[in-house]
């Protein structure tokens, strides 16, 4: 082992200290070293980190590294601050906790060719805290075509090539050098305070002997072979009887592998390597080895690669993740050979904004009642619900095979059946056919909506039938003007009129209270798989997809980056590897950002929650939209995942993992909007000024029946 520190690690001086003062005063009087200070810079990028970092990183004292084959001192940052700062665009891939995990683990590297690539992979990523380095060999010109060193490294024994490497990267990681190289009487030695074993040396009874003392202690050996990206891992430390090179050499005499040359070993490195798996160049060469070529060849690019393999290994180590024993092949050239187009992004039609509302199917009355609530919104366009009518009346009831979970009790349903409801009335009005209407229970007790069709007509239902058809779901930001008292007085009296009562939220720091809120649930949403689940199958892409059903994706109004962002939110495993660090704060910042773009925001109460009471929700909802709409103001319905639970155990079915902070997200709602004492909430409406949308929902035709008397 290397006592030497000096010519491999950087010296550490503590201007602050009385010693290490002096030593810099020396420095500092000698012309041929070189002092860099680029500390603001550093300090600059740390307090510009997310979050901020505490003041136990921003007051830490920085230090004086003096590397002396460099003759140069550079001024850092403290350790804790260092770390921070050098490793922050490694996360989430490696969370904080992740990476103050494996700071405790050490890594021995036998053979510093290959071993310099791991060694450097492991120190960029930080993914140990201490490198035992042993090789005996010097760096000559011929190694430089894998070894990543220079010129200016040769005849420098490549263990110190590798350590100075490391130390001008990092220099708080723990390095600790065998530049005599290991024997078979060291390696024991090299082992102690060893967690994980990299084998990247020549000498076969050194590759042996370290197995069979890595078995002795239970520890993990890793190689990286530069052919065909092969990786092995012999996991002693979960499998202590395994045969070493998982058997495939037999029980083989130590002594007999000694001083082998690379001819001589070829036998037993094709066993090792399993000749029928070698691709054909490396297998070609080895039948040259001494005749045309000296040994056998690596190249640079798979050498790295290895060094990528190996520190992905460790990792899954250091963190416990599971890694199984055995081997494997990431072949480059396979992988190249089978290279494919990628899928196109989704080639989005365009639609003019104001295209004209289509007229009903058909001049018949009945029809255009029928039409007139089928065109009624739905939680994700799913259109509950089943329409039939007759020339006697028309009858409206939910359809409980077209539920969704966050459509707890139906009630979501039931606003929907409510909004079909006041659309229909609106209708018949219009065509002189206003007749009794009755909400009364069905199967299951689900309510039934009916009308009876007569001869009756209620100008302020009239008045609002071209309203009612241009009514549609606008997601634009907006531009957050006031409303004056005339138009809140007009929005209040038409929820009041359906028997509901409007929050209107006007406040702008209340609005922004609304928007966190409603962010939050949104994370919660993506965060809970049968949600999300759920939220992703309601997208529909034109013209892949027919879109009589669910949410037009044009309909979300995103830009060209957040509609790519979308494909990560739509993959599962994105969501589960957010979900295990509980982070996603940015899955609501859309949401977040179009309320606050608001004027206001209309909250639908309801005096209980019968689901009656939700029709009733229904209706003023529809009521207070087309109201909205009329008076020129955009109008986009927000569900939180937590509106219809209205009990707690109802809240732990939707989302077990966030049911308690979904019960506080729906108290500080109903606090921050001034609901009731035994209100429920029907709908979540946010209204502004905004352009016209891309496109209008269509709807399913199936679901409505015309029967003929």
């Amino acid at each position: 082992m290397t006592e030497t520190h000096g010519e491999y690690t950087a010296l550490l001086l503590d201007e602050g200290h009385s010693g290490d003062a002096a030593v810099l005063d020396r420095l500092r009087r000698d012309p041929a070293v070189v002092f860099v200070d680029r500390l603001d810079q550093q300090i600059e990028s740390l307090r510009s980190l997310v979050p901020t970092p505490g003041p136990g990183a921003l007051d830490e004292a920085p230090v004086w590294a003096y590397y002396s084959w460099r003759r140069t001192v550079v001024r850092l940052l403290g350790p804790a601050s260092f770390r921070l700062l050098r490793l922050d665009r490694n996360r989430n891939k490696i969370t904080a906790q992740e990476q103050e995990r494996l700071r405790n683990v050490t890594v021995g590297i036998v053979g510093l060719s290959v071993g310099h690539a791991v060694a450097l992979a492991l120190t960029l990523e930080g993914a140990c805290g201490g490198l035992r380095l042993a090789d005996f060999d010097t760096l000559e010109l011929s190694n430089l075509n894998r070894v990543p060193g220079t010129v200016l490294d040769l005849g420098v024994n490549k263990a110190v090539v590798a350590a100075r490497r490391i130390a001008e990267i990092d220099p708080y990681v723990t390095v600790t050098l065998w530049e005599d190289g290991l024997d078979v009487e060291s390696v024991a030695e090299f082992l102690d305070g060893t967690d994980v074993v990299i084998d990247e040396c020549d000498s076969l009874d050194v590759k042996v002997s370290l197995r069979r003392e890595a078995k002795r202690r239970g520890l993990p050996v890793l190689m990286a072979t530069s052919d065909r990206g092969l990786l092995d891992v012999e996991r002693f430390d979960l499998e202590p009887d395994r045969p070493v090179f998982h058997g495939v050499i037999g029980d083989v005499d130590v002594e007999s592998l000694t001083g082998l040359g690379s001819r001589d070993k070829i036998p037993l490195v094709l066993r090792i390597l399993d000749a029928g798996e070698l691709s054909a160049t490396m297998a070609a060469s080895l039948v040259e080895v001494d005749e045309t070529i000296s040994t056998w060849p690596q190249l640079g690019g798979e050498v790295l690669l290895g060094g990528a393999q190996v520190a992905a290994a460790v990792r899954r180590i250091g963190l416990g993740q599971p890694l199984a024993p055995g081997r494997c092949r990431m072949d480059l050239d396979q992988h190249l050979d089978a290279l494919t187009d990628p899928p196109r992004p989704h080639d989005l039609p365009e639609e003019p904004a104001d295209r004209a509302v289509p007229a009903p199917v058909s001049h018949d009355a009945v029809d255009a009642v029928v039409h007139a609530a089928a065109r009624a919104p739905s939680g994700g366009n799913v259109q509950p619900w089943t329409i039939a009518a007759d020339d006697a009346g028309l009858t409206i009831s939910v359809a409980p095979e077209h539920t969704t979970a966050m459509d707890v009790g139906y009630r979501g349903s039931c606003v929907a059946v409510g909004a079909a409801l006041h659309n229909a009335r609106i209708a018949a009005s219009a065509a002189g056919l206003l007749g009794a209407v009755t909400v009364h229970d069905g199967d299951e007790g689900l309510p039934v909506a009916t009308m009876t069709f007569g001869s009756g007509n209620a100008r302020e239902l009239t008045d609002r039938y071209e309203h009612m058809l241009d009514r549609t779901t606008n997601r634009r930001p907006g531009v957050p003007r006031p409303l004056d008292d005339t138009q809140a007085g007009l929005l209040a009296e038409a929820a009041s009129r359906e028997g509901a009562r409007l929050c209107l939220v006007t406040d702008r720091d209340d609005i922004a209270t609304i928007g966190a809120i409603l962010a939050e649930s949104d994370r919660i949403r993506f965060l809970t798989p049968t949600l999300h689940r759920e939220m992703i199958g309601e997208l529909r892409w034109p013209p892949l997809d027919s879109v009589e059903t669910g949410i037009d994706v044009r309909a979300l109004e995103l830009d060209s980056a957040e509609l790519s962002t979308l494909a990560l939110l739509r993959r599962p495993d994105v969501m589960e590897r957010l979900g295990e660090l509980d982070a996603g704060r940015a899955l609501g910042k859309s949401t977040a950002d179009r309320v606050a773009s608001s004027s206001a925001v209309a909250v639908v109460a309801i005096p209980g929650s019968t689901p009656r009471d939700y029709v009733r929700g229904g209706e003023a909802t529809e009521s207070v939209w087309i109201h909205a709409q009329a008076l020129g103001l955009a109008v986009q319905p927000i569900s939180p995942v937590f509106l219809y639970g209205v009990e707690s155990a109802e809240l732990e079915q939707l989302s077990p993992r966030y049911a308690a902070p979904l019960e506080r997200l729906r108290e500080e709602l109903f606090d921050v909007v001034g609901a009731k004492a035994g209100e429920a909430l029907a709908m979540v409406l946010r209204l502004s000024h905004a352009p016209g949308p891309s496109v209008r929902s269509e709807r399913l035709a199936d679901r409505l029946r015309r029967r003929i008397s």
